[in-house]
């Protein structure tokens, strides 16, 4: 199994960083999802997510990353790992280093793009959950 990290950065006003996948995603192009990749050999899924996070918006979290869960996609021959951490990091920080874009959104409208099946389904029980709630309460 591939093993996949990802990172749903939360900023002060509670909204999500998300990534547009741009045409050469191997996965779903074109489509909404969480900055992250592949964990490569020697490499902790938390070492990855940072190294992730960083290349791809050169943003750092506020506090180290938690892990949020665990997602076994056996169809896809993948399995991912969601971390979460807060940023006191605002639009104009983000660099662009992968993809068409990189955008906090708000977390209303988070669940509403069209997301990778995986992404949409984490967000979900990400928004609905305690950690976000203290997260959240934590940064306004």
């Amino acid at each position: 199994m591939r093993r996949i990290a990802c990172t749903l950065l939360v900023d002060k006003s509670g909204a999500l960083l998300l990534q547009l996948r741009d045409g050469n995603a191997p996965y779903y192009p074109h489509v909404w999802g969480l900055p992250g990749g592949s964990v490569e050999p020697g490499e902790t899924p938390v070492e990855a997510a940072e190294r992730e996070l960083w290349e791809e918006t050169s943003l750092r979290p506020d506090v180290p990353l938690q892990l949020f869960a665990t997602q076994p996609l056996p169809a896809e021959g993948r399995v991912k790992h969601y971390f979460f951490a807060p940023t006191s990091a605002v639009q104009s920080d983000v660099v662009l280093g992968e993809g068409a874009a990189m955008l906090f959104v708000p977390a209303a409208e988070a669940a509403a793009r069209e997301l990778t099946p995986g992404t949409a389904e984490m967000i979900t029980h990400f928004l609905a959950s305690a950690a976000y709630a203290e997260l959240h309460a934590g940064q306004s």
